[in-house]
């Protein structure tokens, strides 16, 4: 996955609070469109630009930090 297919990193301890936010996983759910990338308890979603959303286990700044490297890497 490439930084230009994502839209935003999400904390879901900060997120999950609001109705809205719960609303738009529940619809991603219903519609087959959340995938599971942790083992355990996720921390964070990701929400890319094909509506795909993805749970996972590392933090927010976690993430940001490989993507970060990741386009180093690439150049």
């Amino acid at each position: 996955m490439m930084s230009e297919d994502i839209i935003g990193i999400f904390d879901l301890d900060n997120t999950s609070w609001s109705y809205l936010t719960r609303g738009f996983l529940s619809g991603a759910e219903q519609r087959g469109r959340v995938k599971s990338a942790a083992e355990d308890i996720p921390r964070s979603f990701v929400v890319c630009r094909d509506e795909t959303v993805i749970l996972t286990q590392p933090s927010t700044a976690a993430l940001v930090r490989r993507l970060e490297n990741q386009e180093r890497t690439n150049g």
